[in-house]
């Protein structure tokens, strides 16, 4: 049977001194006799003491915890830049605690000050809420990064995709092939990254691209139901919120028996489909969901060491051609 671990009671009853005293060795918080010291580690040494993280930090008001906070944990895209997170995070020597909203933008501030109560720093992944609830949790003055969502004016380290650079990449290329009407089967209307898709579009109207924006969501489920209303458009290419919606559409398009790419071409986002959804090669915007999950952590670690760098990041994309685009049908 394992004997019990060594307590600062005991380190300070071997060396002779009281534990306020052990404590003032090992943090360094305070000048301590050299003799004195020695002893104390010396009976750290014998007794193989092992101070209490979690209860050092908090003695220093540290928890050593990093929250993220995350809309939907079942889209693929968001474990991959969790895992990310938590390869760099601990490697800073903290620990991960992880929220998700359910794609419930009311619940997202609630959530981001719980999790302010009990960790470190926080990184706000992809968050839905109104510019002004983000405005409000940043005058906290709490360590805050965000994530794909960039506010203008607000002294925040972020990082984003570029997307309104992917999508205008996606746009051009429509373009080349002739498309002239397109139909956007749009993401979480909340979601800034959908605005900024959306902002894409409105300015390819400039070289002859005209886009019907088609609510829809960020599921398969909701793509394959919104598919119908985006071909009454007579669009002959659809370009979907994501990788996930764009393959709800394609199994629309399938059943409904209409060819991909050779009657209406499709295009998804994110580059998720090789990963999580085997067989499908659909043309995509390709993303590093590692390195928005790396560059996010770093910032919110340098936050905490007293860098702070609030001019946006944006990361590049690659638009991925696969098979499902073409030239426009005539």
């Amino acid at each position: 049977m394992r004997g019990r671990r060594a307590t600062i009671n005991d380190v300070g009853q071997a060396a002779g001194v009281s534990p306020a005293t052990v404590s003032r060795v090992l943090n360094g918080s305070a000048p301590v006799d050299p003799a004195l010291a020695e002893r104390v580690l010396e009976a750290v040494r014998a007794l193989g003491y092992r101070p209490n993280a979690a209860a050092q930090g908090l003695a220093r008001g540290e928890w050593g915890t990093l929250g993220v906070l995350v809309p939907d944990l079942g889209n693929p895209y968001f474990p991959d830049v969790l895992k990310a997170i938590s390869a760099a995070v601990q490697a800073s020597g903290r620990r991960v605690m992880v929220m998700e909203s359910d794609e419930r933008p009311e619940r997202e501030r609630e959530l981001a000050e719980d999790l302010m109560r009990c960790c470190d720093g926080v990184l706000l992944c992809s968050p839905r809420m109104d510019r002004s609830d983000v405005v409000d949790l940043a005058a906290r003055r709490h360590p805050m990064v965000l994530v794909n969502r960039i506010v203008q004016g607000l002294d925040v380290p972020a990082v984003s995709v570029d997307f309104f650079g992917a999508m205008t990449l996606v746009c051009g290329h429509l373009t080349k092939l002739g498309h002239r009407r397109v139909a956007y089967l749009s993401g979480p209307p909340s979601a800034w990254a959908n605005t900024e898709r959306i902002r894409a579009f409105e300015a390819a109207r400039a070289f002859g691209l005209d886009t019907a924006i088609i609510p829809c969501g960020a599921t398969s489920q909701l793509g394959y139901d919104a598919l119908p209303k985006a071909l009454g458009t007579g669009a002959t290419a659809v370009v979907t919120y994501n990788d996930l919606v764009a393959y709800g559409a394609f199994t629309r398009l399938q059943e409904m028996g209409v060819e991909v790419p050779g009657e209406v071409s499709l295009i998804g986002f994110d580059d998720l489909a090789r990963e999580h959804l085997a067989g499908f090669q659909v043309t995509t915007v390709s993303v590093s969901r590692r390195s928005l999950g790396t560059v996010a952590a770093q910032l919110l670690v340098d936050l905490l060491a007293g860098r702070h760098d609030s001019e946006p990041r944006f990361l590049p994309v690659e638009l991925q051609i696969r098979e499902t685009c073409a030239q426009a049908r005539v």
